[in-house]
């Protein structure tokens, strides 16, 4: 079944190890016929939520002009979203949690989803990075009929690159496939 996925990459370095598991993800899901698209936001201009409450109040949308309407139009339509982050200090990078609090505008709107995280870090241990997995779940715990598919956890991957002689990359491209 051909599905519309979106992959999130939140990564500061293209190239970067969770960015490269992203790819995978991306490589597997074309490969069975779906349609994705990665975004890698580091491309993109995401303000920060002002917490203004004009777009929830007013139902007027966001009073920011920024690269974000986009997205979320594309979260309400994808079947499916992946969100990837690197850790840094035992939590989310502060580029996936801006744009998480940017989801203010609409996030009752993205509903009916199967969601999937990518999350590496240069700890070696899985429990380490359970913080950031119940960060994520903190947002699901917003968004209606939701299922959380599978965390790819992507440990032991300090310097750019070090995940690619990871077993995590095929566990990465078989995942896509299983969509």
């Amino acid at each position: 079944m051909n599905k519309k996925i979106l992959v999130i990459s939140s990564s500061p370095r293209r190239g970067g190890n969770s960015d490269l598991l992203c790819d995978q993800f991306v490589l597997g899901a074309n490969e069975v016929g779906n349609q994705v698209e990665k975004i890698f936001l580091k491309d993109k201009n995401i303000n920060y939520c002002i917490g203004c409450g004009s777009c929830f109040n007013n139902k007027s949308g966001c009073v920011q002009k920024d690269d974000m309407t986009e997205i979320l139009e594309k979260m309400i339509v994808a079947d499916v979203i992946v969100m990837a982050t690197p850790v840094y200090f035992y939590t989310m990078c502060g580029q996936m949690k801006t744009f998480i609090d940017r989801l203010y505008a609409r996030y009752t709107e993205i509903n009916n989803k199967d969601i999937y995280f990518i999350i590496t870090a240069a700890v070696n241990s899985k429990n380490a990075l359970q913080r950031t997995v119940e960060e994520f779940r903190g947002l699901l715990d917003c968004l209606n009929n939701v299922k959380e598919k599978a965390v790819i956890y992507g440990t032991g991957a300090w310097n750019i690159g070090d995940i690619k002689n990871s077993k995590v990359m095929i566990e990465a491209y078989e995942l896509g496939k299983t969509i």
